[in-house]
């Protein structure tokens, strides 16, 4: 019985190394590549799930040029910490959702939303204390919006890779909304703009 248990136990873990290899090395691109039943091994996706690839996407490409201004315009060291905070995890976060759209073959953007570049550049022009206000209306209201959508998908999706990408955005976006918190300069105002959004 020990021996069978033993061998058992043995072929359970060689299935899951397998597994997770197979997932380790999944196609970034090629048309034949693109046929392998990835999709299926990973659940179905939604338009939601399609959506979220793109969001998640866009907020990388318009927060990580914050955060490098937040390093030469602000005044206050909280503000280049939360910087910081925001270019590690939208590197981290953007490898993630560019090799899971590519897994999926759903195409993602390469460029920031035109609202969102109108908020780079408003970055850019701002010095000082001034850029340090902007910077937190910015960027706290555009996470907290971001955290609600964040939560449906995380809730409803089908798809492991989805799943997956949800939970470490929700990692990544509460650790951005505490340090722009930690700041104290977060408005009654920008929290009203974000609770507007969350349908009644």
């Amino acid at each position: 019985m020990a021996v069978v248990a033993a061998v058992s136990v043995w072929l359970a873990q060689r299935n899951s190394s397998a597994d997770e290899s197979v997932s380790a090395n999944l196609p970034l691109s090629g048309t034949a590549q693109a046929a392998a039943p990835q999709t299926s091994n990973t659940g179905p996706l939604s338009a939601l799930d399609k959506l979220f690839l793109t969001k998640v996407r866009q907020a990388g490409l318009w927060e990580m040029p914050a955060g490098r201004l937040a390093q030469t315009h602000a005044s206050s060291e909280a503000i280049k910490r939360a910087g910081m905070h925001l270019l590690e995890g939208h590197s981290k976060l953007d490898q993630l959702d560019r090799e899971d759209s590519e897994a999926l073959n759903v195409p993602i953007p390469d460029q920031a939303s035109a609202e969102q570049q109108g908020w780079v550049a408003q970055l850019k022009n701002a010095r000082g204390h001034a850029f340090d206000q902007l910077f937190v209306d910015l960027l706290r209201a555009s996470h907290g919006k971001i955290f609600i959508t964040i939560g449906e998908v995380r809730a409803s999706t089908k798809n492991d890779l989805v799943r997956r990408l949800a939970t470490q955005t929700n990692n990544t976006v509460q650790d951005h909304m505490d340090v722009l918190e930690d700041t104290g300069l977060v408005r009654d105002a920008t929290l009203d703009d974000v609770a507007s959004t969350i349908p009644k």
